[in-house]
């Protein structure tokens, strides 16, 4: 008998434990080289493993166990052939007895269907769950009939449609609601690696650092108005459209450019800081597993189209789980945009090792005062948290009220004035 060890492998520098979230093959069954067997969920992403030789596989660790880097996860009897594992064994059983019984064959293609067949993917998997979609009625289009993402939002949408038919029962639906308003039933699920790391850092954060927040509104009347202006321009020569995000995003880079102690972070002895002299913004995406927060490099020299197009793809592949664990380390400076979630106000949480984040909300028509005039004005208001050790009370108001400047005059912005 010859064994290859699978380990967990040096997924990056930071990344020192994975969970192994899902079995993509079962124990026993034979599995080719280089075909995925597991899923390993790190602090930032979901990866696949995939086989370092071909053979039977053996499974050593189960699902939802906490591996550390070069920890034993599988091992694989490369001595075996495709008709000694379990899962084919009767596909290969009927070669040799062909001629003598013939009802064989036609029982062949049901063991062929693979582990993974009628098996979500771990996003297809919290999609299904959310709508309440068992997932043997799904069919998958994924490899060896896995159901993928796509598989999974089809299926979800599908049975909207049923509830036009289900009133007409309307005896049964009515003694629905007194049962469910009375259960007190409870369940216990594992958090997610990623949810578990989001709340280590959070609450590091908050106990690390000495954080505060300051708040100010900006009149986005302005900015509305220059987008109104060039959209059909800019879409027409970029591909995309002029979103809020690339103006706060320039808007900040100008101020942190301007003022080098918001853009700067402690070192990890914290007895220096560390300045920058370029701006990479780290921009939170709300993904299905957890948030993450993708920076972009020298957001300081990109264009506003630059900006969106790579914004539309970090959010793309992020949801996706296909960024890089090196794709999503780095940043001096945060913008978190709880608006688009209906936010009004809120408190953003510090992205260490930065020193400060930007938190933009629901853009509101309120009655304000200008001129010596009450006009209806589109607000919002921004919120900057900081760690008091880097940034002084003074530099954090001052850094708030140049962003508010270039918001609501953006000729300024665009001139670089």
């Amino acid at each position: 008998m010859s064994i290859v060890e699978m380990k967990v492998p040096v997924i990056g520098e930071s990344v020192t434990e994975v969970t192994l979230s899902e079995w993509l093959k079962a124990d026993g069954e034979y599995v080719e080289q280089d075909e995925a067997i597991c899923e390993f969920e790190s602090d930032k992403a979901t990866l696949e493993f995939p086989a370092e030789a071909a053979g039977k596989l053996i499974y050593v660790a189960a699902e939802g166990d906490d591996l550390e880097i070069g920890a034993l996860v599988a091992k694989i009897d490369t001595s075996a052939s495709g008709g000694d594992a379990a899962p084919k064994e009767t596909a290969a059983a009927p070669a040799p007895a062909a001629k003598a019984e013939e009802p064989a064959p036609a029982a062949a293609p049901a063991p062929s269907t693979s582990y993974a067949a009628g098996t979500p993917s771990p996003a297809a998997g919290k999609i299904l769950r959310e709508a309440d979609v068992d997932p043997a009625t799904v069919n998958g289009t994924g490899r060896d009939g896995r159901i993928t993402k796509d598989d999974a939002q089809k299926a979800a949408a599908a049975p909207k449609a049923a509830p036009a038919a289900a009133p007409a029962p309307s005896s049964a639906p009515a003694a629905a609601p007194a049962t469910a308003s009375f259960s007190r039933a409870t369940r216990t699920e594992k958090m997610s690696r990623m949810r578990r790391t989001i709340a280590s850092r959070l609450v590091s954060a908050k106990n690390n650092t000495a954080m505060l927040t300051t708040f100010n509104e900006v009149d986005l009347t302005e900015v509305m108005a220059l987008r109104k202006k060039v959209q059909d321009k800019f879409v027409e020569k970029y591909g995309t459209k002029l979103g809020f995000m690339s103006i706060f995003a320039k808007a900040c880079a100008v101020a942190l450019m301007e003022m080098p102690d918001v853009n700067a972070h402690l070192a990890e002895d914290e007895k220096s800081l560390i300045y920058h002299d370029f701006v990479d913004i780290s921009f939170a995406v709300s993904t299905p597993t957890g948030l993450v927060v993708p920076p972009i490099n020298n957001i300081e020299s990109l264009h506003f189209a630059d900006i969106e197009l790579k914004l539309k793809d970090l959010a793309a592949r992020a949801r996706a789980n296909k960024l890089s664990i090196e794709e999503m380390q780095g940043g001096t400076f945060t913008i978190t945009n709880g608006g688009v979630f209906g936010s009004m106000l809120s408190t953003p949480i510090l992205n260490q090792p930065q020193s400060a984040i930007l938190g933009m909300h629901n853009i509101i028509q309120r009655p304000v005062a200008v001129n010596g005039e009450v006009k209806i004005r589109p607000m919002m208001y921004l919120a900057l948290s900081y760690d008091h050790r880097v940034i002084d009370g003074s530099s954090s108001v001052t850094f708030l009220v140049r962003v508010k400047q270039l918001l609501e005059d953006p000729t300024l912005l665009l001139l670089g004035v």
